[in-house]
């Protein structure tokens, strides 16, 4: 068994190591339990993180948020989370390889996007040249006056096509896995100029000009693919303590990022919000400033601390 942490944090996203950084300069010892399966590894530049006017890559991003929480003193851990028990103490959580206990815990487990047909070689190849997107508040200005698809067959549809409708006058919506799509949403996309695509999806391959995409009626190589498929939200942790989440997943946490299980905290995409990296690393500052003053409201820490901050 470990030594006990102040805060265990699940999760080696933006908000996580977010988070980490705070903690560790509040003198806590921290642990960051990562996987390596950040959305934010996706992102093959953005330009819409402050600081960053050139761009920066996912992955460099968070090399340099890594490098930053190391420097403070927080323990990075490789692995995945597989059981988390409240204790007396706080909690107790199980990897594959060892035990954690830790006075506080926040989540910071993301999302997974739902994926169109595409194998995984051919999409991470499609995402790097910027033929596959994923969030057109990120990235709508880079297909500004571009050829655009959305894939879908609902609401969540519709309001990305209105959404991208805004950076190009070139939106086709493809219907794609069910159809779900009723005269209002119609007249919604006809009333804003967007098309939709005879037929139903049937394929995409990757083109060197862009992405080939076929229904049962037609073929056309779009600049770039959104699809508006949804998300998986990674919650289950949460939902074996009995947090309060939404239908979908997502945990509601009050303005401090406080679940409804006391000293477990929630930040990024797996709370309800805008999926954003700036909102991620600010739902995660707010909560490591609640964590700080919940812990230590009930074990006052003072200087020295304990341990020495590597």
């Amino acid at each position: 068994m470990d030594e006990q942490l102040d805060c265990l944090i699940i999760g080696g996203g933006p908000a996580g190591l977010t988070a980490a950084v705070y903690l560790a300069r509040f003198h806590f010892r921290v642990g960051v339990v990562d996987e390596g399966k950040s959305r934010a590894l996706l992102i093959p530049t953005s330009h819409n993180i402050p600081g960053f006017p050139e761009g920066i890559s996912g992955n460099d991003l968070l090399a340099r948020m890594r490098e930053h929480a190391v420097r403070f003193g927080a323990e990075l851990i490789e692995g995945r989370i597989e059981t988390l028990e409240k204790t007396s103490e706080g909690f107790l959580g199980g990897t594959d390889h060892r035990s954690l206990t830790a006075r506080s815990v926040l989540l910071a487990t993301g999302v997974t996007n739902r994926r169109p047909p595409l194998d995984d070689d051919t999409h991470t190849e499609a995402l790097r040249r910027g033929y596959l997107r994923y969030c057109p508040v990120c990235d709508g200005y880079e297909v500004s006056g571009q050829n655009v698809a959305v894939l879908g067959c609902d609401e969540r549809a519709v309001n990305e096509s209105a959404f991208l409708r805004s950076f190009t006058d070139r939106v086709t919506l493809i219907l794609a896995f069910g159809d779900n799509f009723d005269a209002p949403l119609r007249q919604r996309v006809d009333a804003i100029g967007v098309r939709i695509a005879p037929g139903q999806l049937t394929s995409m391959q990757l083109h060197s000009s862009g992405m080939e995409v076929s229904t049962a009626k037609e073929t056309a190589i779009y600049d770039a693919v959104y699809p508006a498929l949804g998300s998986s939200i990674h919650s289950r942790l949460a939902r074996t303590l009995g947090v309060n989440a939404s239908d979908d997943g997502c945990m509601e946490v009050d303005a401090h990022q406080r679940t409804s299980v006391r000293h477990l905290y929630a930040a990024g995409d797996v709370v309800f919000g805008l999926d954003q990296v700036a909102v991620s690393c600010g739902q995660a500052a707010i909560a490591a400033v609640a964590i700080r003053n919940d812990v230590y409201a009930e074990r006052p820490l003072l200087w020295p601390p304990p341990f020495a901050a590597r």
